[in-house]
């Protein structure tokens, strides 16, 4: 769903720009996998290893993305 946001760019697999300046990015760490979205000038960590939490993610990511537009 992210790729097909026209408004963001993957530079690298998992790494997602809007305009010139990093938006998204994805890691994973023992906890889990995790994504750092941009809010407002800082990131923000969401964990995304559920279906429901990658749900809330493209959720945020559509609530800034608006916010920004």
């Amino acid at each position: 769903m992210l790729r097909r946001r026209l408004e963001l760019k993957e530079r690298s697999r998992g790494t997602f720009y809007r305009k010139s300046a990093a938006f998204l990015h994805f890691h994973e760490d023992p906890d889990g996998l995790f994504a750092d979205l941009k809010r407002a000038g800082e990131f923000t960590r969401f964990r995304v290893s559920t279906a429901r939490e990658r749900a809330a993610l493209l959720r945020e990511v559509a609530a800034e993305l608006a916010r920004l537009s």
